[in-house]
């Protein structure tokens, strides 16, 4: 008997070495920084906006629950009870009481928020996206920063040991869309920014730029039109979408919407003549095809996601954060011939390609502004001189 309990046993170790052999017995639990002792937690905090915006908030959101879900990482997301800053900042708070130590946030509208809590909470590492030193400083001291940027320095302002912040190149993006738009067929072009502050204005200037590149190619200068003008505002309302329908009632075949929630005005206004949309940040077809079927012809898109994967994986497993964190990367294209490598593009499966402009082309004209046969200004001092006509609006909508 104890012979027989004895093979037994003997079998059952056997087979538990074999099945180890066979599937693997390391730990699956993820290595934290090289110390399995030390475990990060991640949340995002949403701006005014919901999970749900077809934006900036839901992209974010998108990322980091799909990126800690994959590898068994804690996530939440917070979303404040209102637009300010103080509600902003008490759901940082919140966060961190819970234990959540790497934060990630998006928009300048952040900025105050960091003023307040990058120092405050030193062992906290903070992702923000598409946020400057700059739009930080002057949360801090107000606009007198505009007057001579070079008289201050951001670390009197925020903690540079701790905070990692993110900008796009949406010139080159811009450019790309409006590159296409021409290529695809469109004459009467119309961009409608939210505010005039840079990024929103570099998408604007590029893609003037790529308008006025396509057209002097196909030699149709003459021949193409672009309305531009800015909100005022970042949601859409009466007098926008008013703007919008005398756009579109008088010949605009497409209008580029960028500026957050502003798109509904657009979509509202293109789905009475059968107009078009670009979308912004985002692959946004979802959400403005609700419009109108087919409505979408692309989005200009930052990369969200792949910002937010290469900063988690800096910090959680190749302990790369130091060589980030204090800076604010400028990114654009990576890659001239692998897109899912870049921080910028254009949505390959949803954009109306045809035979004017295929997939193919939009590969070639990402290969030439990553090796610079095409350059784009990313200046927004003036307005691109351009050959197409720009009818520029003064002042903003609203």
């Amino acid at each position: 008997m104890k012979a027989s309990k004895k093979l037994v046993s003997f079998l059952l170790v056997l087979t538990m070495l074999c099945s180890c052999f066979l599937t693997g017995c390391a730990d699956t639990t993820p290595v934290y920084n090289g110390d399995p002792e030390s475990e990060y937690k991640v949340a995002m905090i949403t701006d005014a906006g919901d999970i749900t915006d077809q934006s900036f908030n839901q992209t974010t959101y998108e990322a980091c629950e799909e990126y800690c879900s994959a590898r068994n990482i804690p996530f939440t997301y917070k979303k404040p009870d209102g637009d300010t800053d103080y509600a902003r900042i008490a759901m940082i708070d919140v966060a961190v009481a819970e234990g959540y130590n790497i934060i990630v946030m998006s928009g300048y509208i952040f900025a105050a928020a960091l003023v307040e809590v990058t120092y405050k909470y030193p062992d906290v590492k903070f992702i923000v996206l598409d946020m400057t030193e700059g739009d930080i400083i002057a949360a801090a001291v107000g606009g007198a920063y505009y007057d001579n940027p070079d008289a201050y320095d951001g670390a009197d302002y925020y903690n540079k040991g701790n905070t990692y912040c993110a900008v796009y190149r949406e010139e080159l993006v811009g450019f790309m869309a409006g590159y296409a738009a021409v290529k695809l067929g469109y004459k009467n072009l119309g961009y409608l920014g939210g505010q005039s502050v840079p990024p929103v204005m570099r998408f604007g200037y590029g893609y003037v730029q790529g308008i006025n590149q396509a057209a002097e190619e196909l030699g149709i200068a003459d021949e193409v039109n672009v309305e531009y003008a800015y909100g005022g505002q970042f949601y859409g309302s009466t007098e926008i979408t008013a703007a919008m329908d005398t756009w579109y009632s008088k010949g605009t075949e497409i209008v580029f919407a960028c500026g957050g929630g502003i798109f509904t005005s657009v979509a509202e206004a293109a789905a009475k003549t059968g107009g078009k949309v670009i979308g912004v940040d985002s692959d946004q077809s979802p959400i403005i095809d609700a419009y109108g079927v087919g409505m979408t012809v692309t989005s200009a898109m930052k990369g969200l996601k792949a910002t937010i994967f290469a900063m988690l994986d800096s910090i959680i497993y190749d302990n790369t954060w130091e060589e980030h964190v204090g800076k604010v990367e400028n990114l654009g294209l990576v890659s001239g011939t692998d897109t899912s490598l870049n921080y910028l593009g254009l949505p390959e499966d949803t954009t109306q390609w045809n035979e004017n402009f295929t997939l193919d082309d939009y590969h070639e004209l990402v290969r030439k502004l990553f090796e610079g046969e095409i350059k784009v200004d990313p200046s927004t001092e003036q307005v691109p001189e351009v050959s197409v006509h720009l009818n520029m609006r003064e002042g903003s909508i609203v």
